[in-house]
Formats: C-alpha cells, sequence, structure tokens
C-alpha cells in the first residue's frame, strides 16, 4: 500500500503545518502502522506553539493522562508572546483597520509608508511587528488571524523578500481554513510574483516553483475551477520543467485533471510526449495506464493499469475523491482508442479489460457509440460490435495538419514588425541625434561663412575706394 504513496516525496515542499492533514488521511486509510503516525505527528509539529495539540499528542504515544512540566512552562510562553506582539501592533493595526485609512491607500507602498508616518505615526518597525505576529499566530494555529496580518503587511511592506514570504503564509492559512475561492486567487498572485521577480539563482526560482506545485494541488483539487486551472498553469512550459527537473511525481494529478476533464483531451497528446520523457525517472499505475494506452497500444497492460488505478487513487489525499470520474473516464478513452484499433471487437473480452460485468458493459458500450457517434453496429446474435472505417479525405488531413502554420505565421509577422518597429525607431534616434549635433555645427560655419564674406566685401570697398 506504500508503494505508491507520495507522501515522503511531497513534505520537502509542504509547510509542516500542510502536512498534518496529509498524514491524517494516511493514517485513516491504515497505510502506515498507527504507532508510527502518531510518532510522526508529534515530531511535525513539536517545533511548532501548538501546545495543547502537541500536549495529546504526547499523551496518546506514551499512553498517559499527565504531561511534563515542560508542556505547561511552553504554554505560558507561547502566552506571553501573544500578549507582547498584540500590544506592539495595536496602534497600526487600530489604523489599518480604519476605514477613512484604507481607502486613501493607493498602489504605491512608499507613498502609503509616507502617509502612515505623517499622519498616522506609524513606522517600518510596526509593520515589520504585524509580519512578526502573523507568524506567531500562525504557529499558535490561528490562521484566521495570521492571514488578515500578513494580508495587511503585504500590503505596506516594502521588502520584497518579507512580502512573498507573506503570501506563502496567507496562502497555507486560506488552505487551512478551506477558503478556496481566496486561495485560488492568492494563488496566482503568488504565481505572478515568483514569475516576475529576478532571483540570485535559477535554483531559487525551481525551488520556488516546485513549491507552489506541491501548495497549489490543495487548491485545484477542491476549487470548482480546478482542473481547468491545474491542466492551465502545469503544462505552461517553465512549470512542465520543473516537474521534469525537480518533482516527476506530480505528472500523476496532471494526468488525473487531463483523464477526468473530457473536454480537455486535446491536451493529451501533449501529455503522453511528457510521461514518456519522464517515465525513466517516474511511473506509477496512473501514468503508465496512459502510456500503454496512447504511446505502447498495450490493451492488456493498460487493463491491469486501469484496474491497479481504483486503489491508488483511493489512498491518495488529493485524487480520493475524483475516483468514479477517472475510471469512468478511463475506460472511455480505452474504448475509444480500442475501438479506433480494432473492426470487430468481442463485447465479452472488452467487458472483462474493462473491469465489468456483461450486462452493465453492453449498455455502456451502446451509451458510448450514441454520444460519439461512432460509425459502428452491434451484432447481438455474435455479441460484437463491427466498426465501419471511416478516412478522412486528403483535404482534411491537409486542414488539420496546417491548422497550426496560420497561427505560428501571425506569431512569426507580429515579432518581425515589432523588430523592425524598434529598428526604425533606433534609426530615427539616431538620426535626430546628428540632426541635433549638426544642429549645433551649423551656427558655427554659418558665422564663419560671414565672418569671411564681411572680410571680402570690407575689402573690395577698400580696394574700390582706393581707386
Amino acid at each position: 500500500m506504500a508503494e505508491n504513496d507520495l507522501t515522503l516525496r511531497m513534505i520537502p515542499s509542504l509547510d509542516r503545518q500542510l502536512v498534518f492533514p496529509l498524514l491524517e488521511f494516511v493514517s485513516m486509510k491504515q497505510v502506515y502502522k498507527a504507532e508510527d503516525m502518531l510518532k510522526a505527528k508529534f515530531e511535525l509539529l513539536s517545533n511548532t506553539n501548538m501546545v495543547d495539540f502537541t500536549g495529546e499528542l504526547y499523551m496518546q504515544i506514551h499512553d498517559t493522562d499527565s504531561l511534563p512540566e515542560d508542556f505547561a512552562k511552553r504554554g505560558e510562553e507561547v502566552i506571553k508572546k501573544l500578549e507582547e506582539s498584540e500590544q506592539k501592533t495595536e496602534h497600526i493595526r487600530e489604523v489599518i483597520e480604519n476605514p477613512e485609512v484604507v481607502g486613501s491607500l493607493r498602489q504605491d507602498k512608499l507613498q502609503n509608508m509616507k502617509l502612515l508616518r505623517e499622519n498616522y505615526q506609524c513606522t517600518p518597525e510596526m509593520v515589520l511587528e504585524l509580519y512578526k505576529y502573523g507568524q506567531l499566530q500562525y504557529s499558535c494555529g490561528n490562521y484566521g488571524g495570521c492571514a488578515d496580518m500578513l494580508f495587511h503587511f503585504s500590503i505596506l511592506s516594502t521588502d520584497p523578500e518579507l512580502t512573498l514570504s507573506a503570501m506563502w503564509g496567507k496562502l497555507a492559512s486560506e488552505i487551512l481554513l478551506g477558503n478556496w475561492e481566496v486561495a485560488y486567487e492568492d494563488m496566482f498572485k503568488l504565481k505572478d510574483t515568483i514569475d516576475k521577480t529576478h532571483f540570485k539563482t535559477p535554483g531559487e526560482q525551481l525551488q520556488q516553483r516546485s513549491w507552489l506545485l506541491h501548495w497549489s494541488l490543495f487548491v485545484f483539487f477542491n476549487h470548482p475551477k480546478g482542473r481547468d486551472g491545474i491542466i492551465d498553469t502545469f503544462m505552461l512550459p517553465h512549470y512542465i520543467s520543473t516537474i521534469q527537473n525537480s518533482c516527476p511525481w506530480i505528472l500523476r494529478y496532471l494526468t488525473a485533471a487531463v483523464v477526468t476533464n473530457r473536454r480537455r483531451r486535446a491536451m493529451m497528446q501533449d501529455l503522453v510526449k511528457i510521461i514518456e520523457q519522464v517515465s525513466h525517472t517516474y511511473s506509477d499505475p496512473v501514468t503508465e495506464f496512459v502510456e500503454a494506452l496512447y504511446a505502447d497500444f498495450d490493451f492488456d497492460k493498460a487493463a491491469s493499469k486501469l484496474e491497479a488505478c481504483e486503489g491508488v487513487l483511493e489512498r491518495d489525499f488529493f485524487l480520493t475523491g475524483a475516483v468514479d470520474d477517472f475510471v469512468e473516464n478511463a475506460r472511455f478513452f480505452f474504448a475509444e482508442v480500442y475501438c479506433r484499433v480494432h473492426k470487430r471487437i468481442d463485447m465479452t473480452g472488452l467487458a472483462k479489460r474493462l473491469n465489468m460485468k456483461q450486462e452493465e458493459a453492453e449498455k455502456w458500450i451502446v451509451k458510448l457509440i450514441r454520444d460519439t457517434r461512432m460509425d459502428a453496429k452491434i451484432d447481438f446474435k455474435d455479441n460484437t460490435v463491427v466498426m465501419n472505417p471511416s478516412y478522412n479525405p486528403v483535404y482534411q488531413q491537409v486542414i488539420e495538419r496546417t491548422k497550426a502554420l496560420v497561427f505560428r505565421s501571425q506569431v512569426l509577422n507580429g515579432a518581425m514588425d515589432k523588430r523592425d518597429s524598434s529598428a526604425a525607431k533606433k534609426d530615427d534616434k539616431k538620426q535626430e541625434q546628428k540632426q541635433r549635433g549638426s544642429g549645433n555645427k551649423q551656427p558655427q560655419q554659418q558665422q564663419q561663412q560671414q565672418q569671411k564674406t564681411g572680410r571680402r566685401q570690407q575689402e573690395t570697398v577698400a580696394v574700390g575706394g582706393g581707386y
């Protein structure tokens, strides 16, 4: 059961409090020993300020009703820190919660800070205390208060590193609160910030994107638009590169999203190419099913992997709610490819491959032919499906293969126009500079010529007077 579990691989890319729901799910599914899971939860949260909860775990592990004195001391220290931090941020919280102040804030953070300093005596040190107070509340498990503090901090802070850290903290808080609409927006704001930020090394940006891929799974598989969002995000070139180089196991979730979203079936060809490229470093029944069906056309292997997928998805924290959709759509893709390859199909054999009963398979195949409008007939005497081969005309094949050429030519024309316009602007600037330089020289030349002509006139006048 633990062979295809991804919890251990995902832990390094998640915050410790985001890991806890995964451990709870895995312990409920009994993937690992119960004693080991209790110890893992305790070690996971022992460095946080969730003293009461870790105390309960300690009593379960040691089978006792009493706690050491250290827990009481830690609890008092945490309460003291919260009171101190609350006092330090009291003034600035009152200011930023004032509707008049909120209405006067602008996008320019420097101007906002200047406004707060001059009119309300708020200093950058007070803004930093908001960040510390939010961190402390997050460590205590007060995710609502943490989200509020970090939101206000990110609006006022001029430190890009701390602002990025606050965005991560707010996203984690919204995820743990289950505010999926807000988390969906925060996730894409964080994505844009990561893409636009110039990190010191490419490895830092790769790490940030890898974290985002893992954290976004909580949002995508709980938001109504998640199955479209995960495909649109994960199929971007730089995120595909991140998956290939840093976290290939994320392909399980991308594959599940494509399979369960029949409207995005056009992405299947690109997905198969990615799976083939990564198959030497990672594979599981979900990716192997797609590879066997679309790359190898090995229907026996695809059928066995489809049967194994049910158990894998049921024990996956993010995909446990998509088991029925995945199996239904996977059967659809299997039957579609199978019918394209074979002219005469034995329904009994197809039912076995789809892991369905005979009557259920017959009804399902009839519905499939009706929905997909396949040119097929069912012979109930022989219990077979006869496929009428249909070939696209040559001109239709040419149209399909050249569809992308129009778009590519438009992109190339746009790039050439931009290049020509930029070159023309450079030439215009050079000419303007030359004209300015020549304009400065022309008055001097004109003065010299005027002086020369004046001398000549004086000489001629003098000569004429002598005569």
